[in-house]
């Protein structure tokens, strides 16, 4: 339906939204390509691809990649920075679930609408 597809100014909210070129993403998070490269093959991100097959990356994922620069600039692999932040990850998730499941919420968003 056309009423359902998302407008181009609704994806400037969507923080999952791939916006970003590679180039553009390192640029901003002031890396290289192949460390954007090198998250990716740690499946910390996994960048969707354009019709070209050129790798973009949402906001979302342009904040793990800055999470992982901040652990390796610290002296951290790539492997173990993805890792710590994979688990920091579900960590976050398992709390949100527990502080939903307290307030007697549903802890599937498919069932809170």
């Amino acid at each position: 339906m056309a009423a359902d597809k998302p407008t181009p100014s609704s994806n400037l909210d969507d923080d999952d939204y791939p916006a970003y070129t590679m180039g553009r993403a390192a640029e901003m998070l002031g890396t290289t390509p192949a460390f954007l490269r090198a998250i990716g093959e740690a499946k910390l991100i996994v960048p969707l691809r354009s019709e070209g097959g050129h790798r973009r990356y949402s906001r979302y994922q342009l904040r793990l990649a800055t999470r992982a620069r901040e652990l390796v600039d610290q002296g951290t692999s790539v492997e173990a920075a993805c890792r710590i932040i994979i688990l920091e990850d579900q960590l976050e998730e398992a709390r949100r679930i527990n502080e939903q499941l307290r307030n007697g919420m549903s802890p599937d968003p498919q069932t809170d609408a």
